[in-house]
């Protein structure tokens, strides 16, 4: 099939690479000039293990096309892609759809026969309506269907969440609708990939809950390891065993910073936002936001509790900005808010992250940034493990101790045992476990 993806951002850009590698002939379409003239030189805008293979790979097999010209781009197609930022909206928190309709007015002029138009951004309940609305004044007399397919992409996984999904939503409400999508779909048969075909809103609200869901989880547990410092108790063994429950699964059950990124912030506020147009109080998710935005800035309070309430003047090693490992997405993470408590502090931050600085150099300021880990620990007066890259699990607790001018280890992702730290001579702390 020809497919055009409108935006090039993570999720057009990682949908039509793997689309691409499905056999189908893909356009991606950006309005950032200097974007295209990268990705067509093999330079991806995003880290994403394995996309700059994949895009060239389906560069050279002539499946796999990127460019400025939305009206040449769609030309003839079978399929339409919106995959355009959804951001919060500044005031309010609701999603900002102003680019979804721009794309929807663009996409309306340029198309020349049948099509299905997708909305693959995060968007709310009836937002296709609109799309649909749209659609029908710009052009009355096309044979359009709109159609929702919502992203389901972890950001260091995306490829794999791509081609082996748990589930592929379709939101539609004609059959031509269906049968295109289910066309689109076909190579993931063999993987019994299970498509669930719903009505629009549905398959709308299904992307919200979702991630509302999973940022209510993680808060849960990040308040039960709270607890179990106040009682003794050990919260990974807590999530343990609960997580082995079937009904409850082991998934978003590891207790840290909070959570960030580019997903579950603004898609649980625009959730809240929606249900409180429609006079329904979403009470718990309301209590998610609000608990994990007083989470990150409390993180600070354990590095300066470490030097007994005074940090002014000290340097303090961030190992990771990223809000998780294999990104650069610095969107919301938990470091901004650690990092500027610290500085409020009068602590020096000197900070290494294996992909993010390039990123976190736009929303931090006066941060030291390091060439390497251990760069960054040398001569430090703490260090803490903000974000759980691989590498930082494979450094030697003895060699972080020598140093560090003071053996203080403040271990926000809990990926050391309190034990061996000890063992080294660190003053340890870690999230929900004695010790």
């Amino acid at each position: 099939m020809r497919i055009a993806v409108v935006g090039s951002g993570y999720v057009g850009l990682v949908s039509g690479a793997c689309l691409a590698d499905f056999g189908h002939t893909v356009f991606c379409i950006d309005k950032d000039a200097s974007k295209i003239e990268r990705l067509e030189q093999g330079i991806m805008p995003i880290f994403e293990p394995g996309l700059a293979e994949l895009v060239a790979k389906n560069r050279r097999d002539n499946r796999l096309f990127f460019s400025t010209d939305l009206p040449a781009s769609v030309k003839g197609v079978d399929a339409v892609f919106i995959a355009v930022g959804t951001p919060s909206r500044r005031g309010d928190g609701h999603a900002d759809l102003q680019y979804v309709y721009d794309a929807t007015r663009e996409i309306a002029r340029a198309l020349t026969g049948p099509c299905v138009v997708i909305t693959k951004s995060t968007v709310p309940v009836g937002t296709g309506d609109e799309v649909e609305r749209i659609l029908k004044e710009e052009r009355p007399e096309l044979e359009v269907s709109v159609v929702s397919n919502p992203e389901f992409l972890r950001e260091g996984a995306a490829i794999n969440d791509f081609k082996r999904p748990d589930r592929i939503v379709v939101g539609a409400e004609d059959q031509r609708g269906r049968d295109v999508l289910a066309a689109i779909y076909r190579p993931l048969y063999l993987n019994q990939a299970p498509l669930v075909f719903t009505g629009r809103r549905t398959s709308e609200l299904i992307k919200y809950a979702a991630n509302a869901f999973l940022a209510t989880k993680i808060t849960f547990i990040n308040e039960i390891a709270d607890l179990c410092e106040a009682v003794g108790a050990n919260v990974q063994e807590v999530a343990r065993g609960i997580g082995l429950d079937n009904r409850i699964g082991s998934k978003f059950l590891h207790a840290g910073p909070g959570y960030g990124g580019s997903c579950f912030p603004k898609d649980t506020l625009a959730l809240i936002r929606t249900a409180n147009d429609h006079a329904v109080p979403l009470s718990i998710v309301e209590s998610v936001v609000l608990a994990n935005d007083k989470r990150k800035r409390a993180m600070a309070r354990r590095v300066i509790a470490a030097f007994d309430g005074h940090v002014r003047g000290k340097t303090i090693a961030m190992l990771g900005l990223t809000f998780k490992p294999n990104t650069d997405d610095m969107r919301d993470a938990p470091s901004i808010s650690i990092i500027q408590a610290l500085q409020d502090a009068g602590a020096h931050i000197r900070a290494y992250d294996p992909e993010g600085v390039e990123q976190a150099k736009h929303v931090l300021t006066d941060v030291e940034y390091a060439p390497s880990a251990l760069a960054c620990l040398d001569g430090a007066d703490a260090a803490c493990i903000v974000t759980e890259w691989d590498e930082f699990r494979a450094l030697d607790l003895v060699d972080l101790a020598r140093r560090l001018k003071s053996p203080v280890l403040v271990d926000l992702r809990n990926i050391f045992r309190p034990d061996e730290a000890r063992a080294a001579g660190l003053t340890y702390s870690s999230i929900g476990r004695a010790g």
